[in-house]
């Protein structure tokens, strides 16, 4: 079973707002030299839509080359339909990529069957496992329990990247998945030592961009029994887990890389910089945590 943290990888920009590549490439070479057990680029965090095609395959291009058969490289493909989905999912795979992220489809809102036969043809299709995304707060569909373990029963979807906050609906994905090969991961920081206090997998984490090290020792504490070494993490970067999550993701990730002199850049339109006030909050964390 997929277990783990995934850092959900910025795509840093240079000044005119073009792909920093030689800065995506140190990104990456971090994220290794931490010891995560992957990297999840072209996310929300990645400014997924807001890249051209040329950029997404070039973004994973330079990933591949610095993190192949070092650590895994899962993808996201934010899309709205099955045949874009579709395309994604080839380009993904030729490129080499061990796992595929695939998002619930945005602004269409089909109902719960169609998302089910969503899921299952990307499943048939894609000569790589799938990875569930959910993000209700996103797309504004939010999968049941039932549902995902609907599609766990599918040999070729893997597990799922919960975006959903409610630990109810998680521990009740967990129970009805616990006989399948199926890894649950929140997509939430402040949710993986809770989540692996009741079987879950991992994260797939905004935080690993600022300090890839600490989720790795949470999870890695908590998987060796080390309860009380993990929970002392869990509360002395709670509030750098909040703050990265200000505004609007990844605003909070971008501002915290660059105050830390890691390259990241600014935002494409229409996101906007971190306001002042949260970045004055942020920084001061940063300068609590001893990372600026």
């Amino acid at each position: 079973m997929l277990k783990g943290i995934y850092t959900l990888l910025i795509t840093p920009f240079n000044t005119d707002l073009s792909l920093d590549e030689a800065g995506l490439r140190k990104l990456v070479k971090r994220q290794v030299d931490a010891g995560v057990d992957g990297i999840a680029p072209l996310g929300v965090t990645g400014e997924n839509s807001l890249l051209s095609d040329k950029e997404i395959q070039r973004v994973l291009e330079i990933i591949l080359e610095e993190a192949k058969d070092r650590t895994k490289v899962i993808p996201d493909t934010c899309t709205d339909s099955l045949s874009r989905t579709l395309e994604r999912v080839k380009i993904y795979t030729q490129l080499g990529c061990d796992y595929i992220c695939v998002y619930v489809p945005f602004l269409v809102l089909p109902k719960e069957d169609g998302v089910i036969s969503f899921y299952e043809k990307v499943a048939d299709e894609s000569k790589v496992p799938i990875i569930i995304h959910n993000s209700p707060g996103r797309v504004v569909i939010n999968l049941s329990p039932n549902v995902i373990a609907k599609l766990a029963q599918h040999p070729n979807i893997v597990g799922i990247k919960d975006g959903y906050k409610v630990m109810d609906h998680l521990a009740k994905v967990i129970y009805l998945t616990k006989n399948e090969d199926f890894g649950v991961f929140t997509g939430k920081d402040t949710l993986l030592y809770p989540l692996l206090s009741f079987g879950g997998s991992g994260n797939f984490a905004v935080a690993g961009n600022i300090v890839p090290e600490v989720m790795k020792d949470i999870f890695e504490y908590y998987s060796n029994g080390e309860i009380d070494k993990a929970q002392e993490l869990h509360y002395s970067y709670y509030s750098l887990f909040e703050a990265l999550r200000f505004e609007t993701n990844p605003m909070s990730a971008k501002a915290a890389l660059n105050l830390m002199g890691l390259p990241a850049g600014g935002l494409r339109p229409p996101l906007t910089e971190l306001s002042e006030p949260k970045k004055k909050i942020l920084k001061k964390i940063l300068g609590e945590k001893g990372l600026i």
